[in-house]
């Protein structure tokens, strides 16, 4: 069963904090690396058990790593794929977490 995807607004403000950093030196290369990341998270609605959990963190949070760089955080419901953060350049999950 498919699942929506839904991007909660901390992981909108992420996404746009990635493309404020790479578009000071080329607008291309972030529109582009984005799109990369939102094809991946958007995966997840079709195999959304992918990740490794870290219930460590959080009770049914999940974690998939993408091109060494990003980290996708996100938990599944029962009809949805809730993209909690997308974290750049090895951000600590538990302090961005903290300040949603």
């Amino acid at each position: 069963m498919s699942r929506d995807v839904i991007y909660r607004p901390a992981a909108e403000a992420d996404l746009k904090a990635i493309y404020d950093y790479i578009a000071r030196d080329s607008r291309e290369n972030a529109l582009r690396f984005l799109e990369r990341i939102r094809t991946r998270a958007d995966s997840l609605s079709d195999f959304p058990q992918r990740g490794t959990r870290r219930d460590d963190v959080s009770p049914g949070l999940r974690t998939f790593g993408i091109e060494r760089r990003v980290t996708i955080v996100f938990r599944v419901t029962s009809d949805s794929v809730e993209i909690v953060n997308v974290l750049y350049g090895g951000r600590d999950i538990e302090l961005a977490l903290r300040s949603n």
